[in-house]
């Protein structure tokens, strides 16, 4: 992060306030931390993205929609013009206040990272990949990695989000809907599965295989010609190994990784045994805090919007971002669980759709004068929209 020079003015006489102040910029959103283990999830209104009018003005861009300000994100100051001195209720002259985002090593030294699994999972992996000198904290269920951000207990998640074969995890979806938490960043691990056993037993031995159901899905060929036709599913696949390997069973095996098996004191029988051997799953990089969006490196930025009933909508939708050239690498479609379903236009009361949210991912920054144009542009036909993260691609290999 460049470093924040100093301005140094000479002493001023003390000037007459005007009748009619300038209004005080809005503050920065603060997120409860009032949360209770039961349910602490923060409702989408209170979350929700506003782009508002009110917003201190900056300056038009070529496609003729004033850039906007987006709640949650934070913008680089104005620059200066010129040789204006700043009055000094200028809020464009006040250094913003350095977040533990703006501080954090890229290593992820200190940091407490939550995934969901037993040690061992593929979700470890990657926080290990993701911030290499972390301390990883083992959650049972997703929505425990999530509360646990939100209450402080732990300074990030890393949760998967989509895999090459198996396609979306909807539950995180969800549940990011649910926090007021950001991604702040991405990260790719390939998946390598291999078939685990206690030692002394061979592969002719094992009947069943125990895992988590994307990865016995993932595996299903290759069990097949093995000769193991019975599956049992857990909720991850190192729970997978911990289990045959704490009831020392004798005929059935278990699918994880490398890791698990030493960590578990099983055998490897097979290795790679995934029917594709392209399986990568991208993860993402949970904080209360967002990261200061950049135009000097590939950025991606996260939305969810929800429209109006009527012919077209969507195509306006995707449309705002096509008209600024801004590519979109994903588009799904999820029902509103708030308003599930809805009256169809010119039809009897007794015809109801299912009412839907849009989650896109883009090719671009908040830090672009461009992406806040498109949003302002959506914003005028949705009946929701919030931003749920602009963080760095990863650029790594999977």
């Amino acid at each position: 992060m460049a470093s924040t020079a100093c301005l140094r003015l000479p002493f001023l006489p003390g000037r007459a306030r005007s009748a009619n102040p300038a209004p005080a910029s809005p503050s920065p959103r603060r997120v409860s931390l009032k949360c209770s283990a039961a349910n602490g999830s923060a409702s989408s209104d209170s979350s929700s993205v506003s782009i508002s009018a009110a917003s201190p003005p900056r300056s038009a861009v070529a496609d003729g929609v004033d850039s906007l300000d987006v709640n949650g994100l934070r913008r680089l100051p104005a620059p200066v013009q010129g040789n204006t001195v700043p009055t000094a209720r200028d809020p464009h002259w006040l250094p913003r206040p350095l977040t533990s985002v703006d501080v954090m090593e890229a290593s992820g030294e200190g940091l407490r990272v939550a995934y969901q699994g037993c040690p061992g999972a593929y979700s470890e992996a990657a926080a290990k990949k993701a911030y290499p000198n972390c301390l990883t904290v083992p959650c049972e269920h997703f929505h425990t990695a999530f509360q646990a951000v939100q209450d402080r207990l732990v300074d990030r998640a890393v949760l998967p989000l989509e895999n090459s074969l198996g396609g979306s995890i909807h539950r995180n979806y969800d549940l990011l809907l649910r926090h007021s938490l950001h991604i702040v960043g991405e990260v790719r691990l390939a998946v390598r599965h291999c078939l685990l056993a206690n030692p002394g037993v061979k592969i002719e031995n094992l009947t069943s295989a125990m895992s988590h159901p994307q990865a016995l899905a993932q595996c299903e060929q290759t069990l097949t010609e093995l000769g193991i036709e019975h599956r049992e599913a857990v909720d991850d696949t190192a729970g997978a190994a911990k289990f045959v390997a704490e009831q020392m069973l004798q005929d059935t095996g278990a699918i994880a990784s490398s890791l698990a098996a030493e960590l578990y004191g099983l055998d490897i029988l097979a290795e790679n045994i995934q029917d594709d051997e392209d399986n990568v799953t991208r993860f993402m990089m949970l904080a209360r805090e967002p990261v200061m969006p950049r135009t000097d490196k590939p950025f991606k930025t996260s939305i969810v919007f929800s429209l109006e009933e009527g012919p077209g909508q969507l195509f306006k939708a995707l449309a705002v971002f096509a008209l600024r050239q801004i590519n979109l690498t994903k588009i799904e479609s999820r029902p509103h669980k708030k308003r599930p379903l809805r009256v169809a236009d010119g039809c009897s009361s007794t015809l109801k759709q299912f009412d839907y949210l849009f989650y896109v991912d883009l090719e671009a920054s908040m830090a672009d004068p461009k992406t806040q144009n498109a949003l302002g542009n959506l914003k005028e036909f949705t009946t929701l929209l919030r931003v749920l993260g602009s963080y760095p691609t990863d650029m790594s290999e999977a």
